[in-house]
């Protein structure tokens, strides 16, 4: 993402990163300590794909107790980070703004590889589907290389007023 104003980018923008954490919250509304993506590092529109990264650490709330002594990151969590990234891109096309989009389905998800501390989570979606209240894609998480999970998925953007 380029600025005609330097001034106002992003202070923590590296190269190689469309979208930092900040920006992310910009265009979503999810917060620690549910924020699962760190940073948003391939966006293509004609090819309808985003790819975003998270960082699993040792100190990630959810460890705590999955599983003591043998840190897991849970599969629903992987998802939903998934989803968030999803709702980036979403969020980015026109018309979307910051309407809220709700799950509708998780289809054909298979879970291929644990997913420890120290890993670094690559979230891609591609999507499939994208009208004005319903939208799909198919998302794989993997690290380094392997799929750890992938399925697809669906949400639907309630009318205005239901969220309120």
């Amino acid at each position: 993402m380029t600025d005609a104003n330097p001034a106002s980018a992003d202070a923590l923008a590296m190269p190689g990163i469309v979208h930092t954490v900040r920006e992310i919250q910009d265009l979503i509304p999810h917060r620690w300590p549910f924020l699962l993506v760190d940073r948003i590092v391939e966006y293509d529109p004609d090819a309808k794909r985003i790819v975003g990264v998270k960082a699993v650490t040792a100190t990630e709330w959810f460890f705590q107790g999955h599983f003591p002594g043998l840190p897991v990151m849970p599969g629903v969590l992987q998802v939903e980070a998934l989803a968030q990234t999803m709702a980036v891109y979403v969020a980015k096309q026109p018309g979307f703004g910051d309407r809220i989009g709700l799950f509708a389905g998780i289809d054909e998800i298979r879970f291929k590889r644990v997913v420890v501390p120290g890993d670094l989570l690559r979230l891609e979606v591609t999507m499939e589907k994208l009208g004005s209240r319903f939208g799909r894609g198919r998302g794989v998480a993997s690290v380094d290389g392997g799929v750890a999970c992938e399925g697809l998925l669906s949400f639907i953007i309630p009318p205005a007023g239901v969220l309120r």
